[in-house]
């Protein structure tokens, strides 16, 4: 396959992993900022911008060209990554199966389950997960829309940050549909909390406090089962905290690698 990534900065190497319907291009000014204090890869997952779609579109199958990609161009090199939403849990696999490729982990609106279930309860109900794939059959667009509306929702700026998101969203082209129906299966189906304590390498959780998507409580419960791991909450911050306060979140994954 064609994977697609943009790099820049100089450094130790940071790989940032985009969420569910998305591109590399979501990142906006912070690839700018991190690039000053780390060499920055920016991918666009299998089947978003320009990356071809892959056969197995689950968790593993998104990971094995990742790292594959990784050992081909930098050898043994350990890399940071941050994943955002699903591009969190991308790394949490990543980080289980191929531990020797990664130093530190950063996780952004990250939950070790999207949907709710028997005993987990923070989390967006399986049956509206099941609307979004049901409208991603009818109309793409509009429910890409609605979904980073409910991103943005609470946060501080919602309204210019929803029409910043709006522009970004197509700014690559139309998504595979296949990766956003294969997505949202992996969203549906992902439970990761019975692998967390295996997951030994330093992460950064980094949760937005008035998240509609991700609850903080979610991210509290991935900080605490992860053995070393650290919460940092961001005030006034939903989903995309990266897009809302920049700064703060920059800042703080600097403080973090390079601690």
């Amino acid at each position: 396959m064609s994977l697609h990534i943009e790099s820049r900065g100089a450094g130790a190497p940071l790989l940032l992993l985009h969420g569910w319907g998305m591109h590399c291009g979501i990142w906006g000014n912070v690839v700018a900022q991190l690039a000053q204090h780390f060499r920055v890869h920016c991918v666009d997952l299998p089947g978003y911008g320009a990356s071809s779609i892959i056969a197995q579109y689950d968790l593993d199958g998104l990971v094995q060209p990742l790292s594959e990609y990784w050992h081909a161009e930098h050898g043994d090199e350990p890399l940071a990554l941050c994943g955002w939403s699903l591009g969190g849990q991308i790394a949490l696999r990543w980080a289980l199966r191929a531990p020797h490729q990664i130093d530190k982990l950063v996780l952004v609106a990250t939950t070790p389950s999207f949907v709710q279930r028997s005993d987990w309860e923070c989390a967006m109900a399986a049956n509206t997960l099941h609307e979004f794939s049901v409208a991603l059959l009818e109309n793409h667009a509009l429910t890409l829309n609605r979904f980073i509306a409910l991103q943005v929702r609470g946060s501080e700026h919602e309204r210019e940050l929803l029409a910043d998101l709006r522009t970004r969203l197509f700014s690559r082209g139309e998504p595979n549909i296949a990766a956003l129906r294969g997505g949202l299966e992996i969203l549906r189906n992902t439970d990761l909390r019975a692998v967390l304590p295996q997951i030994t390498q330093a992460a950064l959780v980094i949760a937005g406090e008035r998240d509609m998507l991700t609850s903080p409580a979610a991210l509290g419960y991935l900080a605490q089962q992860l053995p070393n791991a650290q919460l940092f909450k961001i005030q006034g911050a939903s989903h995309a905290p990266f897009l809302s306060h920049p700064d703060i979140f920059v800042q703080r994954i600097e403080a973090f690698l390079n601690g």
